[in-house]
C-alpha cells in the first residue's frame, strides 16, 4: 500500500486548521449574541487575546459593535478597545459606533463613562467620523467634572492630527486655550500638553505665554501628577522672562522639582534652570541657583538606577557642563567607572571626565584612566587612552603628566594600547611641537605592531615631522614605502609628505626615495588626490626647491580641545531639549523627527502665487482712517533719504578705517573715555505718539556673533563668546548682550563698545558697558542704549543688514558683526495721511514688490501685532468678494516712509511692499515676518 504524499498531508492539515478556526469564530459569535454579560465578557476577552497575538478577528466587528449598548463598564471598555484597533482598517463599519459614542459622551450619571467615550473618540483617528464627534466634544470640554474636561483636552490634540481644518473651524482650539484658566490642576496640565502638541504640528505659537499664564501654570504644577508637571515645565521653558527679577522668581518656584523621584521631572526642571540662569545679573545668585542642580543630577547616576536612565542622565550632564562646568566640577568621583557598568555608560563617563578635567583634579583623573588602560574591553581601553590625550591638549600645565602616562602605555606592548597611544601622541606633538622628543625612541620601537591605518599614518607623520632628529628616518620611511601601492589612502598621503620632508631636510638620504615615490604616485596610483599632490611636489622641486621647503614646512595652526565640543548654536538648542531624545542624539529635533522637519520645510518653501488678484484690489480710494492721526505730513516728496533733514549734523566719529580694518576703540585705558556729544534733533511735526509704557514690541532672538574660538585682535586671547540682539523698547533702541566666558583661568571685565559707520547712524549712548566681571564658566547679561546721532554711511543697507562692532575688554579687543532687523528701526511716530499715502504709492521712484508670508495667524492678532510695532493703519478697502485690504504706513528713524498693503487669507498673508530704495525690500519683508511670528 502506497504512502500519502507530503503535499496531501499538508493540504489536509490546512483544511483541518481552517475548519477549527471557523468553528471558534462561530462559538464567539454565539457567545456575543447571548444575553448573559459573563458570556459576552469572556468572548470579547478571547477576541482581544487573539487580536493581540496577531490573529485577524475583524470579521466579528458587527457582533462586537452591537455590545456597545451595555451598562456594564468593563464590557464597554473591552468593546472600545476592539473598535480602536480595527476602526482604521474598517472605517465604514466604525460609523456604526458613532451613535453609541455620542450617547455615552452625554451620559449624565457617570463621568467616567463620558470620559471613556471621549478618550476612545480621540483614539479612533478616522477622518470620516470625526465631524460626528465634535458636538459631544464641545460639551465635554465644558463638562462639570474635571476628569472629563482633562480627557477632552487631550482628545482635541489627537483629532487635530486627523482633521486640523475642521478643528479650527469649529473653534475647538479657542476652547482649549480657555482651559488654561480652569480651576483644576490636571485640566490645566492637559490643556498645556494639548496646546504644545498642536503647536508642534501646526508650526505656529498656540500657547500664548504671559505673566498671568505663567502663574497659572506654576500653580497647577504644585497639584498635578508627575507627567502633568513635565508638560508644565516644558511650557515654562518656552517663556522669555521680562527681566532678571521675574526669572529668579520662576527659578524659585521650579527648583523644588529638582528633588522629584521621576528623572523626567528632574531633567525638565534642569532645562528651565539652565535657560533662566542666562537672565540673572548677580554672579552669586547665578552660582547659588546653578549649584542647586548638582545633587539632583548626581542622584540620577546612583547605583540603584537603571543603566538606561544613567545613560540619558550622562548625555544631558555632558551638555550642561559644557555651558556651566561649575555645576559638577568638584564631584568627579561619581563619574569614575564601575567594573559592572555597561560599555555605553563607561564611554559616556569618560566623555564627562575629559570635560571636567582641570589643573586641580588632573592627577586624580589620570590615576583612574591609567587603571582603565589595563581593562580587557578594547573599545573602553582605546577611549581611555584617547581621553588622556585630550586632557594633555586641554591643559598645558598638566601635559607633561599626561605624556608620562602615555609613555607608560607604550611600554605595555599591548597592540591596541600602543596604536591608540601613537595616534594620541601625534596630536600632542602638533599641540606642543619639539617639546616631548624623549619618547621618540620608544615610538620607533613599535613600528612592527602597527596594523591600524590611522596608527600607521600617525607614526609616519611623526617620523616626517622629526626627520632631522630620528637618525634612521630614511630607512624607516623606505620600509613603509615598500608596500606604498597597497596602503590605504591616508597612509599613502602621509608617506608622500614624510618622504618629501626627508628630502628637503636631508637631500642625500632622500633623493632616490623621493624620485621613486613620485614616479609611483604619478604613474601607477589611481587616487586623483594623491596623484595631484605628487605632481605639485614634483613641479615645485623642479622649479624652486626653496619655495617647496617653505610650503611643506609652513607653520600649521595648533589644535585645541574645542574640536570635541558642540557649537554654541547647537548647544543652546540641545539645552532647550534637555530630557528629550534630541539631547541624547545631540541633534536638533527637526533632523530626525519627520513631522517637525515637514513643518520647518513648509516655512521655508518657495513663495506661491498670490491667492487673490491684488492689482485690482490696489486700485481705488480706500476708506479714510487718517482722522485718527491729525496733523500734517513731514515726509518729503522728492527725497526719500530724509535723515539730513530731520537730524542736525554731529561731530565726526572716532571710527576710522585703517588698513582695511577698523580701530573702533581708544586702547589707552589711562585716558578718560570721552562722552559722545549729542546734538538735539530738530523737532518734527507728528500726528500720533504711542505711549511707550503700553508698547509690547517683539523680542528678537539672540544671535551668536563671536565664538569662543575667535581670537582678539591684539593679544590673540580666546574663550569669549558673545550673543547679541538689537531690541525695540518703546521708543528706544537697546542692544542686549549675553557675554559668556569659556576659558578656564581668565576673567573678562571693563567692557566698552563702538560701532562703525552705518546707514542709520546708530551708535551707543556711551562707550562703557555696565557689566559685572565675567569669571570662567559664567555668563552675564548686559544692555547698551543706542541713539541715531552717529556718523552716516552713504551706502544703503544690504540684506542681511549687520552693524560692524568693536568690543573692548581688559584683555583684548574683539571685532564682529551684529545682525539688525528693520523692525527695531521703526519710528514710534506716524506722519503719513491718506492723501500722502496715495501720492507716495503713485510716485515713479518708489520700489514695489509683491510677497507672500506663509504663516497662519488670526486677522485680529495680525492687526494688533502690526500696530504694536508702529505700523499705522491708513485705510481699509473691500472688493465685491468681501476680501479686505489693509493699508499700513511705517516710518524709519531717519524719516524714510514704508508703505504696506496687506491681504489676510486663512493660509498666508499677501503683501504689497513699497519702499524708497530696492535694498530695503527684503529687510522690510523679514521685519514683517518677525513681527507676525516672534513673541
Amino acid at each position: 500500500m502506497s504512502r500519502p504524499s507530503a503535499s496531501a498531508s499538508t493540504s489536509s492539515s490546512s483544511r483541518s486548521s481552517r475548519s477549527r478556526y471557523g468553528k471558534e469564530v462561530k462559538e464567539l459569535q454565539d457567545a456575543l449574541n447571548q444575553n448573559k454579560i459573563e458570556s459576552k465578557r469572556d468572548a470579547i476577552r478571547k477576541i482581544i487575546d487573539a487580536m493581540t497575538r496577531g490573529k485577524d478577528v475583524s470579521m466579528l466587528f458587527p457582533d462586537v459593535a452591537k455590545n456597545m449598548e451595555t451598562s456594564n463598564l468593563e464590557l464597554k471598555k473591552l468593546v472600545y478597545l476592539y473598535i480602536i484597533n480595527y476602526a482604521k482598517i474598517m472605517p465604514d463599519l466604525a460609523v456604526m459606533a458613532v451613535n453609541s459614542f455620542r450617547k455615552d459622551a452625554r451620559d449624565k450619571t457617570n463621568p467616567f463613562l463620558r470620559a471613556l467615550a471621549i478618550r476612545t473618540m480621540g483614539c479612533i483617528r478616522v477622518k470620516l467620523i470625526t465631524e460626528y464627534l465634535l458636538d459631544p466634544l464641545k460639551e465635554s470640554i465644558k463638562d462639570e467634572d474635571s476628569y472629563v474636561r482633562k480627557t477632552a483636552a487631550i482628545c482635541i490634540s489627537k483629532l487635530y492630527d486627523v482633521s486640523p481644518e475642521l478643528i479650527e473651524e469649529q473653534g475647538l482650539l479657542k476652547l482649549l486655550e480657555n482651559l488654561l484658566n480652569d480651576g483644576n490642576a490636571m485640566v490645566v496640565a492637559n490643556a498645556v500638553c494639548a496646546l504644545l502638541i498642536v503647536q508642534e504640528s501646526k508650526g505656529t505659537t498656540m500657547l500664548q505665554l504671559n505673566p498671568y499664564t505663567i502663574q497659572k501654570i506654576l500653580t497647577a504644577m504644585n497639584e498635578c501628577n508627575e507627567w502633568g508637571v513635565i508638560y508644565c515645565l516644558d511650557a515654562l521653558a518656552m517663556y522669555i522672562p521680562e527681566d532678571g527679577k521675574e526669572a529668579e522668581a520662576i527659578l524659585e518656584r521650579v527648583s523644588p522639582r529638582l528633588n522629584h523621584n521621576n528623572p523626567g521631572v528632574v531633567l525638565s526642571a534642569c532645562k528651565i534652570m539652565m535657560k533662566f540662569l542666562d537672565y540673572l545679573q548677580n554672579p552669586e545668585t547665578i552660582r547659588q541657583n546653578a549649584l542647586k542642580m548638582t545633587a539632583p543630577l548626581i542622584s540620577l547616576l546612583s547605583l540603584g538606577k537603571e543603566p538606561e536612565i544613567q545613560y540619558v542622565a550622562l548625555k544631558n550632564i555632558n551638555l550642561i557642563i559644557q555651558k556651566r562646568p561649575i555645576i559638577i566640577e568638584k564631584d568627579i568621583k561619581v563619574f569614575f567607572c564601575n567594573f559592572n557598568d555597561p560599555i555605553y555608560i563607561k564611554l559616556q563617563k569618560l566623555e564627562v571626565l575629559s570635560k571636567l578635567a582641570n589643573n586641580d583634579n588632573i592627577q586624580q583623573i589620570l590615576h583612574e584612566l591609567k587603571e582603565y588602560t589595563q581593562e580587557v574591553d578594547v573599545e573602553f581601553v582605546r577611549k581611555s587612552v584617547r581621553t588622556i590625550g585630550r586632557c594633555a591638549i586641554k591643559l598645558e600645565k598638566a601635559a607633561e603628566k599626561c605624556v608620562t602616562a602615555l609613555w607608560e602605555c607604550l611600554k605595555t606592548k599591548v597592540n591596541y594600547v600602543v596604536m591608540e597611544s601613537i595616534i594620541v601622541i601625534r596630536d600632542i606633538f602638533r599641540k606642543y611641537p619639539r617639546k616631548y622628543e624623549m619618547i621618540l625612541k620608544d615610538l620607533c620601537e613599535n613600528l612592527k605592531s602597527l596594523e591600524d591605518p590611522e596608527a600607521k599614518a600617525s607614526m609616519i607623520w611623526i617620523i616626517g615631522e622629526y626627520v632631522d632628529t630620528i637618525e634612521n628616518a630614511d630607512s624607516l620611511l623606505a620600509n613603509f614605502s615598500e608596500n606604498f601601492k597597497d596602503e590605504p589612502a591616508n597612509v599613502q598621503h602621509q608617506i608622500l609628505v614624510a618622504v618629501m620632508k626627508l628630502f628637503l631636510q636631508r637631500p642625500n638620504d632622500g633623493k632616490e626615495l623621493i624620485h621613486n615615490l613620485l614616479k609611483t604616485a604619478t604613474i601607477e596610483c589611481e587616487n586623483p588626490d594623491l596623484r595631484d599632490r605628487a605632481y605639485i611636489y614634483w613641479r615645485m622641486l623642479s622649479t624652486d626647491p626653496e619655495l617647496a621647503k617653505k610650503i611643506v614646512f609652513t607653520e600649521r595652526p595648533t589644535i585645541s580641545d574645542s574640536s570635541y565640543t558642540i557649537e554654541n548654536e547647537l548647544l543652546d538648542k540641545l539645552i532647550e531639549n534637555i530630557g528629550n531624545l534630541s539631547s541624547v542624539y545631540t541633534k536638533k529635533p527637526e533632523s530626525f523627527v519627520k513631522k517637525l522637519r515637514d513643518v520647518l520645510n513648509s516655512k521655508i518653501a518657495d513663495k506661491i502665487d498670490d491667492v487673490y488678484d491684488q492689482d485690482q484690489l490696489m486700485e481705488g480710494k480706500p476708506e479714510d482712517y487718517s482722522d485718527q492721526q491729525g496733523g500734517q505730513s513731514t515726509v518729503y516728496e522728492n527725497n526719500y533719504d530724509t535723515s539730513s533733514q530731520i537730524q542736525s549734523q554731529i561731530q565726526q566719529s572716532q571710527i576710522q578705517q585703517v588698513s582695511q580694518k577698523i580701530d573702533l576703540l581708544e586702547l589707552d585705558d589711562n585716558q578718560p573715555q570721552q562722552q559722545q556729544q549729542q546734538q538735539p534733533q530738530i523737532q518734527t511735526q507728528i500726528q500720533t505718539q504711542i505711549p511707550t509704557q503700553s508698547i509690547q514690541n517683539i523680542r528678537i532672538p539672540f544671535a551668536e556673533v563671536l565664538t569662543a574660538n575667535t581670537p582678539g585682535s591684539q593679544t590673540q586671547v580666546q574663550g569669549l563668546s558673545i550673543e547679541t540682539a538689537f531690541q525695540k523698547n518703546g521708543d528706544k533702541i537697546v542692544l542686549d548682550l549675553k557675554i559668556t566666558n569659556k576659558t578656564q583661568d581668565k576673567t573678562f571685565s571693563d567692557f566698552g563698545i563702538k560701532f562703525n559707520k552705518n546707514p542709520f547712524k546708530l551708535q551707543p549712548d556711551t562707550i562703557e558697558i555696565q557689566c559685572q566681571p565675567v569669571f570662567p564658566g559664567q555668563t552675564q547679561i548686559a544692555q547698551s542704549l543706542i541713539n541715531t546721532n552717529g556718523p552716516a554711511f552713504e551706502e544703503p543697507p544690504q540684506m542681511p543688514y549687520k552693524i560692524q562692532v568693536a568690543l573692548k575688554t581688559n584683555l583684548d579687543v574683539f571685532y564682529f558683526f551684529i545682525p539688525m532687523s528693520l523692525s527695531v528701526l521703526f519710528s514710534s511716530t506716524a506722519s503719513i495721511t491718506q492723501q500722502k499715502f496715495i501720492e507716495l504709492s503713485q510716485a515713479q521712484n518708489i520700489a514695489r514688490k509683491q510677497e507672500v508670508l506663509q504663516i497662519q495667524i488670526d486677522p485680529q492678532r495680525m492687526k494688533e501685532r502690526l500696530e504694536r510695532n508702529y505700523f499705522f493703519l491708513i485705510g481699509v478697502r473691500k472688493d465685491e468678494r468681501g476680501v479686505e485690504l489693509l493699508s499700513y504706513a511705517a516710518s524709519l528713524v531717519n524719516g524714510m516712509p514704508l508703505l504696506v498693503n496687506v491681504i489676510h487669507t486663512p493660509t498666508a498673508i499677501n503683501l504689497q511692499l513699497q519702499v524708497p530704495h530696492p535694498t530695503l525690500m527684503p529687510l522690510l519683508y523679514q521685519a514683517i515676518g518677525f513681527i507676525l511670528t516672534l513673541n
